[in-house]
């Protein structure tokens, strides 16, 4: 393994977590977590580290991506990873790790230490790819004790500093974004009431959920440590956080866009070029 590392002068904020809200150590010894190590942090209004999950190898777009990893496939223009990395710019994120495997030196090569004034740092996979979970863990030195995940291929409309608010207001370990979903663009697999995500299971979805998983998900490192040492799905960890109380969930109210199948890359596509035509960049209605 092969990680880039932080500036000296960024190590403090990147490491950091803040103060502890009073119940989360408790509901974290409660499903066997260590509690958090919690710190002080320097900028009370900056969101935390985002890890993006760029390692896969973008199987179901077939020719594309056998000699080009897919953040950087080209969309709207530029690479794909460019509009991700613009728009949590745009939200006020300073710090990102790219968890990369498939011709992840393509991507570190491309996107560099710095971008859109992002600061940005890399994990790479073992030879055998680690899975979510496990591209998370061996990435986890970069990331502290809060902090953001969130899919290489997907674009996500919402309010960041919300949802990260929200969380962590909520004195919960984990955070997943949910859209009313009722079956309109991909399966449902998630319930949700009441701010928190009640149920979730990606595999095995029961049919009366109305949720989706909307792609942006948010893990302290007692989360983490709540799986099994075996598990390397996210996913894994995100139905046991849920079926024990412990998993916040965010609202969103766009729908998502992503690049996994060239139906929904082109989709995509469209969606940013017509956005560029009327001026807008970002997010609707959002910076």
């Amino acid at each position: 393994m092969s990680a880039g590392g932080r500036s000296p002068g960024r190590a403090g904020r990147l490491d950091a977590g803040r103060s502890s809200p009073a119940g989360e150590p408790a509901r974290a010894r409660a499903i066997g977590c260590p509690p958090p190590r919690w710190r002080a942090v320097d900028d009370a209004d900056a969101l935390p580290p985002v890890c993006i999950l760029a390692g896969g190898l973008g199987t179901r777009l077939g020719e594309r991506t056998r000699a080009t990893p897919k953040p950087l496939i080209e969309v709207a223009g530029e690479p794909f990873v460019y509009h991700q990395l613009r728009l949590l710019a745009a939200h006020g994120t300073r710090e990102v790790v790219l968890c990369v495997g498939h011709l992840g030196t393509q991507i570190q090569e491309r996107v560099g230490g710095e971008r859109f004034g992002l600061h940005v740092a890399y994990s790479f996979d073992s030879p055998g790819l680690d899975g979510t979970l496990g591209a998370i863990r061996r990435a986890r030195g970069l990331l502290g004790e809060r902090f953001l995940v969130l899919y290489g291929d997907t674009y996500l409309r919402l309010d960041y500093a919300a949802a990260a608010a929200g969380w962590r207001a909520s004195g919960l370990p984990a955070m997943m974004t949910v859209l009313r979903n009722d079956a309109r663009w991909e399966t449902s697999n998630a319930d949700y009431t009441a701010g928190r995500v009640v149920a979730y299971d990606k595999h095995a979805p029961s049919r009366s959920m109305r949720w989706i998983d909307y792609g942006l998900e948010g893990l302290t490192a007692a989360a983490l440590d709540c799986a099994p040492s075996h598990a390397n799905d996210l996913a894994d960890l995100l139905r046991e956080l849920a079926r024990e109380g412990l998993l916040y969930g965010f609202e969103a109210r766009k729908r998502f866009h992503e690049i996994g199948t060239p139906r929904t890359l082109a989709e995509t596509d469209a969606f940013l070029r017509a956005r560029a035509r009327r001026g807008d960049p970002t997010a609707d209605g959002l910076p």
